[in-house]
């Protein structure tokens, strides 16, 4: 064996494809690149995430900017300047209200009118209010000019201070919570608390007339020894 016959082990070493040294090369020219382009060009590389120009699936997809609140309610709204121009055409009137409005205008006129009952039912009826699926509050926007009494689950300030202003009332709505039972025990409460002082008050009355009773025949055989005695002298 000589120096000269030695040779690396066969598929051990590859030897680099020489590029751009003519056409009878086999990669002279252009080099394996194609034709111009991006890609044909020195430092020409496209990354990983690029879609061809298109918008990035990073950009498509929403942020988790901020959160987003469980437990916060959506309202119906109703402005009260509206509910207000609908009270003054007479079309929120129940109708038997307004027949005895008509019956009666001159004293109607004369006195202070009447207020005007507000209800969901009555706003969806009249299409001030999409849904009845949920609650409806009432904003301040707008002039009330009459005596209205409104009924809604919530109120703005500035709804109730006009509507009580104009003499009318902002009543919320109150529902019933899981522990109905007790809240009906609690106010059946002071309805019944006077039933054991009654109770209380019938023994002690009870006690007293046995007692007078039980006096009453003790005293009753000494007042005929007396009698007998007044008798015999």
């Amino acid at each position: 064996m000589k120096l000269h016959d030695l040779r690396p082990a066969e598929g051990s070493r590859k030897p680099r494809t020489r590029v751009g040294r003519g056409i009878a090369a086999g990669k002279g020219k252009t080099a394996g690149r194609g034709t111009k382009g991006q890609k044909a060009r020195t430092g020409g590389t496209i990354q990983p995430w690029f879609e061809g120009g298109q918008t990035p699936i990073h950009i498509r997809v929403p942020k988790l900017r901020g959160f987003r609140n469980p437990f916060r309610v959506e309202y119906e709204i109703v402005n009260v300047g509206r509910i207000n121009d609908l009270a003054e055409t007479g079309i929120l009137d129940a109708p038997e209200l307004a027949a005895a409005a008509d019956a009666a205008k001159a004293p109607a006129k004369a006195g202070k009118p009447a207020p005007v009952t507000i209800t969901p039912d009555i706003l969806a009826a009249v299409g001030l209010v999409r849904s009845l699926d949920k609650p409806l509050k009432v904003l301040g926007h707008g002039d009330v000019t009459r005596p209205l009494f409104v009924v809604a689950d919530a109120f703005s300030k500035s709804a109730t201070a006009k509507i009580e202003s104009a003499g009318g009332t902002a009543h919320v709505l109150e529902f019933p919570s899981d522990a109905e039972p007790d809240d009906a025990a609690e106010s059946a409460t002071p309805i019944a608390a006077p039933a054991p002082a009654r109770r209380a008050g019938a023994e002690k009355a009870d006690k007293a007339r046995d007692a007078a009773r039980a006096g009453e025949s003790d005293a009753a055989p000494a007042e005929p020894s007396g009698s007998d005695s007044e008798e015999g002298a």
